[in-house]
């Protein structure tokens, strides 16, 4: 199983970019239902849109948000998302006692994935490759 990181999902929201078209050739050559994101991605992503959502200053603008908005909501509908269940919990605070320096949005995404011995799938490499056993790749490239 893969997990796409936030990033990977924001890519293939923009199918027309290179990185998007990279990722999506990658996706549909895996088995269905074996790629999934998780709840925190959802959660950053939704974050994200409300935050734009509520600055927006023209009836134009919260009209746009709120149709990038139900995008969002109908690109989730269409793939697994995985949630932050026990198995992840335990996992995210023995990751939060051994001080990796990695923000606990990302903590959770990787405990989660550690939780269905899967692959991450993301860009952030920088910050992954402190979490100890996690297996991550970037399919944008």
């Amino acid at each position: 199983m893969v997990v796409l990181d936030t990033d990977h999902v924001s890519f293939l929201e923009r199918a027309g970019s290179p990185e998007g078209q990279r990722l999506r050739a990658r996706l549909n050559a895996t088995r269905v239902g074996e790629a999934a994101t998780t709840v925190i991605s959802y959660e950053e992503q939704l974050r994200g849109w409300l935050t734009s959502l509520a600055k927006a200053k023209s009836m134009a603008h919260q009209i746009t948000a709120y149709k990038r908005l139900r995008s969002q909501l109908e690109n989730y509908c269409q793939i697994v998302v995985l949630e932050f269940e026990e198995s992840a919990a335990t996992i995210f605070q023995r990751l939060q006692k051994a001080k990796l320096r990695v923000g606990t949005l990302d903590l959770k995404i990787a405990a989660i994935t550690l939780a269905h011995d899967a692959t991450l799938l993301t860009r952030n490499l920088a910050d992954f490759r402190r979490v100890p056993n996690l297996k991550f790749e970037d399919w944008t490239v």
